[in-house]
């Protein structure tokens, strides 16, 4: 990676990334290339992209965290966009945990793999969202993320357990995000802000701090 690539990604994502960590997440990056050809972890399009299109997208979360979260819980985690990327690159001494939930087999094997090459502070757990208690998570999350997984309807469903326990959401969503949050007032009531994407595409990452069952009428 040439030095404006990494200027040009650095700035997106908002953040400054230690020499360290950028080798870390180097590692991952390689990791994640091959393994792409064998496993469908990213959109094949965005394999030549991947500094820009996945890593900045990832870490621009660190800005919108308070603090150190402790621990995060990475929803449907998939190729660890954005949890690992974030237990990697966080810029507190130590990093913060991760919880990677990830039913797909191939997809856990990977993500355990990059645990393992990264040095990411973090756990891989094989299962269903739904079939994890997050009270029994150690260390307790703080902040559940999620990408790419569900309509924000089921994801309020899925993360529900996790606001009642304490935490709070950052989920990344496209620019359909207006619709997907007047449909989820069908079936929920939230406390929520969005902030605009900082990656060109009008995105957002829609921050939600609580979450109730809408009654049925």
């Amino acid at each position: 990676m040439n030095a404006a690539t990494q200027a040009a990604w650095q700035r997106l994502a908002g953040v400054d990334v230690s020499r360290e960590s950028l080798a870390r997440l180097a590692a991952y990056v390689n990791l994640l290339r091959r393994w792409q050809a064998r496993v469908n972890l990213i959109g094949p399009g965005t394999v030549d992209d991947i500094w820009t299109r996945h890593i900045a997208d990832a870490l621009q979360l660190i800005a919108l965290v308070e603090g150190d979260p402790g621990a995060i819980v990475d929803l449907g985690a998939g190729a660890g966009i954005p949890g690992l990327a974030l237990a990697i690159a966080w810029p507190t001494e130590p990093p913060v945990f991760v919880h990677l939930i990830e039913s797909n087999g191939k997809k856990a094997a990977f993500l355990r793999e990059a645990v393992r090459v990264t040095g990411a502070r973090g756990q891989v757990h094989q299962a269903r969202i739904e079939a994890l208690a997050p009270a029994g998570l150690a260390p307790r999350p703080r902040v559940v993320v999620a990408r790419a997984l569900a309509p924000l309807t089921r994801l309020l469903g899925l993360a529900k357990p996790y606001v009642d326990n304490g935490a709070f959401c950052l989920f990344h969503k496209g620019q359909d995000v207006d619709d997907e949050l007047t449909e989820s007032t069908k079936c929920w009531r939230i406390s929520h802000r969005l902030h605009p994407s900082r990656l060109p595409g009008g995105g957002s990452i829609v921050e939600v701090r609580e979450i109730a069952r809408v009654a049925p009428s």
